[in-house]
């Protein structure tokens, strides 16, 4: 049981502070926390509490012990569905749920408080009356677990995201619904002692996918720190070589002037020629480190009413007449005005869009679209090239890594930009490829960070508002 009780609060801790404001991973981690005192009352009530009466006697310090087992028992019973209920309703959201959360999670206390209140207290046979509880508990279980399997995943990372997520937690939940309420109802007693293997199963499941394609988003956010650091390391370093590269540059030209100013007055060709080859160096250097600078510096966002459709069109329309082997079909999900820097998502756009035909060589078929979720707008720009491996994905929004290999005008910047440029909007930047089956990358925009709003929507607001001054008048 110790080792049980140490990875459901290890997974609690984990869950909490690695994203605090997610609901989902408040509610899941409210799951592990009530099975762990479970298994805490398990522990306390097989192995210490009988150890420490058999050498001390009953004692107060036994006696605060069972307290401590009581409570813990009565509160893993009592907390596990009520926390799995809500962490399914985080993770599978439903609107009416959504228009009346707060009321949803204080109604779904009351059974608890009922049997709370109306149930005989707890007593080491019986801890909780199981005929009673097994009426709401069963139902919280299994309308969570529904509420889990029928999510939809609209991005193939998302549903091996979605995958580990069912399995991790979804047959230690049926299972500890079994074992705790269903067998217990029909007087099997103690068969909670077989959670262990399913809590062990789970857990393994979870360190699995923590450390492959994530879990509940924990492996994004990791990424997300580490790139946000190298980011702020590069950013740092380019302004103050942009500085100084700039001076010495300043300092050389002004001298490679006065030199060239010399030859012409002297009438030195040779030497002319030799200062405008270091005067064309000197302009060279310059442009590139401004370039670098300009790709790492700290954005600072002008966000302004965009719709989102528009500014995809725009962005691809001078890439159509690239090739005529190149096929680039658009499709967007219209009148979405959005809060955003247009300059900023443009740039980084154009970027995913230009790597996509770079990988096609030109030739293919590049496929540009904005999808929507109930919580999200995607933008998706998908192509038919080679496709890279996961050595290569892994590394790809690290600043300065390019598989653009002889390309002396690429610095590996565009993606690490383009990831900037994501973050500073509350937003992801996703890549999903495959060698030899093309690449995917996707820009997912929270629509609360960015305010997306359908025309329609804002047309429909207006006219509420003006008939509601109509009304006043009136």
């Amino acid at each position: 049981m110790l080792f049980v009780i140490l990875a459901l609060w290890a997974m609690t801790i984990f869950l909490v502070a690695s994203n605090p404001r997610s609901a989902v991973n408040r509610g899941l981690g409210g799951v592990a926390f009530f099975g762990g005192t479970g298994a805490l009352a398990a522990l306390l009530d097989d192995r210490i509490i009988p150890l420490i009466e058999r050498e001390y006697g009953i004692t107060p310090v036994s006696d605060a012990l069972f307290t401590l087992q009581a409570a813990s028992s009565v509160s893993s019973y009592y907390g596990v569905p009520y926390f799995f209920l809500l962490f399914a309703l985080a993770y599978r959201p439903v609107e009416w749920v959504e228009r009346r959360k707060t009321a949803v999670v204080l109604a779904l206390l009351v059974p608890i408080l009922v049997s709370l209140l109306a149930t005989p207290p707890y007593n080491e046979m019986y801890p909780i009356t199981f005929r009673f509880v097994i009426w709401w508990t069963v139902p919280y279980m299994l309308t969570g677990a529904l509420l889990v399997l029928s999510k939809r995943s609209v991005h193939a990372l998302q549903a091996r995201t979605h995958g580990i997520v069912c399995l991790a937690v979804l047959p230690p939940a049926l299972i500890f619904m079994t074992l705790n309420y269903v067998f217990p109802s029909f007087g099997m007693l103690r068969m909670w002692v077989y959670n262990t293997w399913f809590v062990g199963l789970g857990f393994a499941i979870f360190v699995i996918g923590l450390f492959t394609y994530g879990f509940l988003g924990v492996r994004v956010l990791i990424d997300r720190r580490r790139l946000d650091s190298t980011l702020r390391a590069v950013t740092s370093g380019t302004a103050i070589l942009n500085h100084a590269i700039k001076n010495d540059i300043g300092k050389a030209k002004l001298f490679s002037e006065k030199i060239r100013s010399h030859a012409v007055a002297t009438g030195q060709d040779e030497l002319q020629e030799d200062i405008e080859t270091v005067l064309q160096s000197a302009r060279h250097i310059e442009e590139m480190i401004s370039r670098v600078h300009r790709r790492t510096e700290d954005l600072v966002l002008k966000p302004a009413e965009v719709d989102l459709g528009q500014l995809i069109q725009d962005v691809v329309k001078p890439h159509r007449q690239l090739s005529e082997s190149l096929e680039i079909t658009v499709e967007v999900s219209a009148g979405w005005r959005c809060q955003l820097d247009p300059a900023q998502v443009a740039e980084a756009l154009n970027n995913l869009v230009s790597n996509s035909i770079d990988a096609m060589k030109r030739q293919g078929r590049l496929l540009v679209a904005l999808t929507e979720t109930k919580r999200e707008l995607i933008i998706e720009v998908r192509d038919t090239g080679g496709g890279m491996p996961k050595e290569a994905i892994r590394k790809a929004f690290e600043p300065f890594y390019t598989t653009k290999s002889g390309s002396g005008s690429n610095f590996g910047l565009g993606l690490p930009y383009a990831y900037h440029v994501m973050s500073k909007h509350g937003g992801r930047l996703l890549l999903r490829s495959k060698s030899g089956e093309g690449t995917t990358a996707t820009m997912v925009f929270p629509k609360r960070s960015i305010r997306a709003a359908r025309v329609s929507e804002i047309i429909e607001g207006e006219k509420d508002g003006e008939h509601q001054a109509m009304d006043r008048r009136g």
